[in-house]
């Protein structure tokens, strides 16, 4: 019993964006689904006391935060010190605009890398972790590599780490086992999200609930336990009833805690 409530698993509110309750309200409903912890969406619009609060309430930890990178340039005193406020440690780069994305050049690439290594040295000094969550467009080949790699090996691990969603992984093309192996111990958070068959679930852009799709979590959670993971995030794009999902997805897991 005490392992199941601490299980390493956490929901990416993103996924419960529509749902139509406020922040307290949503909170009850992911703990209620058994959930201890959340990767926030920045400040969902609160003040750090307010969020705090609420987190408080009902027994939920920050764990980690999305927050858009045009944001983490710009105004990066006011995101330290909301996230020092809450006790997040964890910032994340969400993905990129399309205009800063390198395209088809690998010097584009790498200077990506470079100015997110220089995000992460920033905010490194200031106490606060950050990473990269990818979607499908790093999966490009670029110049024999993949964008994605030219992206992280221009940046030291220390400064940035990587959040593989798996099934943003697969969508592009790449099978996210290679890259779990390739960026061993730089995974500390994973992105769990399934993909529904062919055909399925078209109202919900194609997503499944974890465990109900097409990706071979037997063999894909404990090569993210291998790599070094620390959390495990729930997330569903457009979830046709967002508490449903996030309930079955946190049974579909526990259901393999052994392989977490």
């Amino acid at each position: 019993m005490n392992r199941d409530q601490n299980l390493p698993i956490a929901v990416q509110l993103y996924t419960l964006r529509y749902y139509p309750d406020t922040f307290s309200g949503i909170l009850e409903q992911v703990a209620a689904a058994g959930y201890k912890a959340v990767e926030l969406v920045h400040t969902h619009g609160l003040p750090a006391p307010d969020l705090r609060a609420a987190l408080e309430k009902h027994g939920i930890r920050p764990i980690s935060a999305h927050v858009s990178v045009e944001t983490l340039q710009t105004e990066p005193d006011s995101v330290i010190e909301f996230h020092r406020a809450i006790g997040n440690d964890t910032v994340i780069v969400p993905g990129l605009p399309e205009s800063m994305r390198g395209k088809d050049s690998a010097r584009a690439w790498h200077n990506v890398g470079r100015l997110l290594n220089l995000l992460g040295s920033r905010y490194r000094d200031a106490g606060l972790r950050l990473g990269y969550h990818n979607h499908a467009f790093e999966m490009a080949t670029v110049d024999g590599k993949l964008a994605l790699d030219w992206m992280l090996e221009s940046t030291d691990p220390e400064n940035l780490f990587f959040e593989p969603d798996l099934a943003w992984i697969v969508r592009g093309g790449v099978n996210p086992l290679e890259l779990l192996e390739r960026y061993q111990g730089r995974c500390r958070r994973i992105h769990v999200k399934d993909i529904a068959p062919a055909g399925q679930n078209e109202d919900e852009d194609g997503w499944a609930d974890v465990g109900y799709g097409i990706l071979d979590w037997e063999q894909l959670l404990p090569a993210a336990k291998a790599t070094g993971a620390e959390w495990y995030i729930v997330e569903h794009d457009n979830p046709r009833d967002p508490v449903k999902s996030i309930c079955r997805s946190m049974e579909f897991l526990r259901s393999r805690a052994d392989l977490l």
